[in-house]
């Protein structure tokens, strides 16, 4: 990867963080109110609200609150919540394993299950099977993330009853080893199916549409003139290939499932990422809504970045310095 391609990633940063430090506060409300209420601010004296504005770091100047905005993510310090009352990297490290586990899963699953499909209904171009998987597809697609969990959560969980209307695991319930494990599967079902069909469908149209365009390619044609088994092109030559779009996507995609994550959290009372984000902006906790974009954009940022590193390994006609 060339030096201009590291310093586009570096500006990308510095944006991110300036953005992050100054969206917050346009979000309409007083951080006071959301906290501690309209009657508390009204029994309060003055002294007290001022004093309170102290505390959070509001009475100072915008140019020396950035400042120290910036200090703070130098040495590791993100800030302190003033609507949970603790450390903003304590609440992001709890939450952020939550998030990694549903997200992480949703991107293997929809990634496996939309390529194959793809690969195959892309092989089978105009027959009833690819018919079929094209209209279920689209029609899937064109449903947002809160429909989709709205509609899982009330006809599995409310309906049916099969599975948790929130949380990660049964509380108090002192689970350990497989009864543990079987437990949180249990609560992450349903966010997970969720999210795995937002985008599942994305990754299966890609792949269809990729696989069409390789079926007409000169190579392609040239392995079936030499006899090589239907399975062997299918998969060795036009599935590998078909890997190359999806590899070069994945950035984009994570970034939509952590949007999707936000809703889908938020929906089904999981704590991650999202229902964390929620309640900062209920709360106006400007510190906790910075750390949460924040590392959530670093983490973007890094996957693509691994991206570029890896893709020329996949596709050798890619060299390093095209980067």
């Amino acid at each position: 990867m060339g030096r201009k391609r590291i310093i586009d990633y570096l500006m990308a940063l510095v944006i991110v963080i300036s953005l992050n430090f100054f969206l917050p506060r346009l979000l309409p409300g007083d951080p006071l109110l959301s906290i501690y209420g309209e009657d508390a601010l009204i029994t309060m004296t003055p002294e007290a609200k001022v004093e309170l504005t102290r505390r959070m770091g509001l009475d100072k100047p915008l140019w020396e609150q950035f400042f120290n905005y910036l200090s703070g993510i130098v040495k590791g310090d993100l800030g302190y919540s003033y609507y949970f009352q603790g450390p903003v990297l304590d609440l992001l490290l709890g939450a952020l394993p939550w998030t990694l586990l549903l997200t992480g899963l949703a991107l293997i699953i929809s990634t496996l299950i939309g390529f194959i499909l793809g690969v195959e209904s892309g092989w089978r171009k105009g027959r009833l099977a690819d018919q079929g998987l094209l209209t279920g597809f689209m029609f899937l697609n064109g449903f947002p993330d809160l429909v989709i969990g709205l509609f899982l959560l009330l006809l599995f969980g409310v309906v049916l009853g099969l599975f948790p209307l929130g949380g990660a695991m049964t509380p108090y319930s002192q689970l350990t080893g497989v009864s543990l494990l079987l437990d949180v599967l249990h609560h992450l079902f349903l966010p997970l199916s969720a999210l795995v069909l937002t985008e599942i469908a994305s990754c299966y149209l890609l792949t269809r549409t990729t696989v069409v365009t390789l079926l007409e390619e000169p190579f392609i044609l040239t392995a079936r003139a030499k006899g090589i088994k239907p399975k062997n092109i299918r998969y060795r030559h036009v599935g590998r290939n078909s890997l190359l779009p999806i590899v070069t996507r994945t950035g984009v995609r994570l970034g939509r499932l952590f949007t999707g994550a936000l809703f889908i959290e938020t929906i089904f009372a999981y704590p991650g990422m999202g229902l964390l984000i929620y309640r900062a902006i209920l709360g106006r906790d400007f510190p906790l809504i910075q750390g949460v974009f924040f590392l959530v954009a670093v983490v973007i940022l890094l996957i693509n970045f691994f991206v570029e590193l890896i893709y020329p390994r996949i596709d050798p006609r890619v060299k390093n310095n095209a980067y």
